[in-house]
């Protein structure tokens, strides 16, 4: 057996701890974060008033004219419920980026996905189009990470396989290219409020939450979360290396154009509605695979329920730090995710291993 093999084999035995405890604490950790976050604020709610009202609103309950209702209803908790979504579907893609690329420093911004968006948001923040009103700037930031990821799969392909190395390589490239294209735009716009705009969203933020930009991200997410599911063990196989598949039967380059594709989808998605979150994608990931090994059926799942736990107190705290004005959330995630991810970095030898 292989030494990438042994590896990968002892890695998803790794888990110590019950996998069905672990994804129920989590799951509970998740709801209860859910239910606290929505009561922080300026105005202080008690959790347990907050459990009242989300429970009058399920049970069918329309508005009422108490200010607690309105604040958590209509406010606070869709942004809390779009941080648990934005949060798993960031750590997700960025869990299939790594294993995709077999790098443990890739997220899904090293492909130029976040660049792509940015530049479809800022060219609507800088022209003023608003064709499609509130949904224009989540659309066109959306387009321009389908746009970006189009381009660095077309110049990746080498004699009709997608080879990581390229992908790295090609998607770094593309990156740096739309950055100085935002970089542009944003030096052009003579508006300075509209500059404010652009760099409050390329920082990203939760503040424009509320449920009618919910829907989308929720069902991509929860789809894609499923569809990842289902091809766990192709991805397990996938660690092993293009001539390790083959020899088990998986078409590496095929399965990792799908992936890909997958997780475009999952990250414009996510950041049309939230802006240019980074870290998310990159210390989750990790963090899933120290708890519960690297096996994808067991992994993804834990992955998606931290990132959300995660993203839902950093929200929290970029409310909270400097009230009352908001701090951009994607500050307070490169404050936390670096110095995490080299303290993972040295207790895990990933410097001198290079395995995901």
């Amino acid at each position: 057996m292989s030494v990438a093999a042994v590896r990968v084999r002892r890695s998803l035995e790794a888990a110590t701890v019950p996998y069905p405890m672990i994804l129920g604490v989590l799951g509970a950790a998740v709801v209860v974060s859910v239910v606290v976050a929505t009561g922080i604020g300026p105005v202080r709610i008690a959790a347990g008033e907050v459990t009242s009202i989300l429970l009058h609103h399920l049970g069918g309950g329309g508005d009422t004219a108490a200010n607690a209702d309105l604040i958590v209803w209509r406010l606070r908790f869709p942004r809390v419920l779009l941080g648990a979504v934005v949060g798993a579907g960031l750590a997700l893609a960025g869990a299939v980026v790594q294993s995709v690329v077999r790098n443990p420093v890739a997220d899904p911004y090293l492909l130029g996905l976040s660049s792509g968006a940015s530049v479809g948001a800022v060219a609507v923040i800088t022209t003023g189009v608003s064709a499609l009103g509130a949904m224009t700037l989540p659309v066109a930031a959306f387009a321009g990470a389908a746009a970006a990821m189009a381009v660095v799969l077309l110049l990746a392909r080498h004699r009709g396989r997608l080879l990581p190395l390229r992908l790295i390589l090609v998607g770094v490239t593309c990156g740096h290219l739309l950055g100085g294209v935002t970089s542009f735009m944003l030096a052009r716009a003579e508006n300075s409020s509209a500059q404010q705009q652009i760099i409050f969203w390329l920082l990203g933020a939760l503040s424009g939450a509320n449920w009618s930009v919910l829907g989308a991200p929720s069902a991509v997410v929860v789809a894609g979360c499923f569809w990842l599911l289902l091809r766990a063990r192709r991805l397990n196989v996938l660690v092993l290396g293009d001539e390790a598949s083959a020899g088990l039967g998986v078409n590496a380059s095929r399965l990792r154009l799908e992936l890909l594709l997958v997780t475009t989808l999952l990250v414009g998605t996510v950041v049309a509605v939230s802006g240019g979150i980074g870290f998310v994608g990159l210390i989750v990931a990790h963090l899933a695979r120290m708890l519960v090994g690297a096996d994808h059926r067991r992994m993804l799942p834990v992955t998606a329920l931290l990132g959300a736990l995660f993203l839902v107190w950093a929200d929290v705290a970029a409310r909270m730090l400097i009230t009352p004005t908001e701090l951009p959330i994607g500050i307070l995630t490169a404050f936390i995710g670096v110095p995490f991810f080299l303290l993972v970095m040295h207790a895990r030898g990933l410097a001198a291993e290079g395995s995901p």
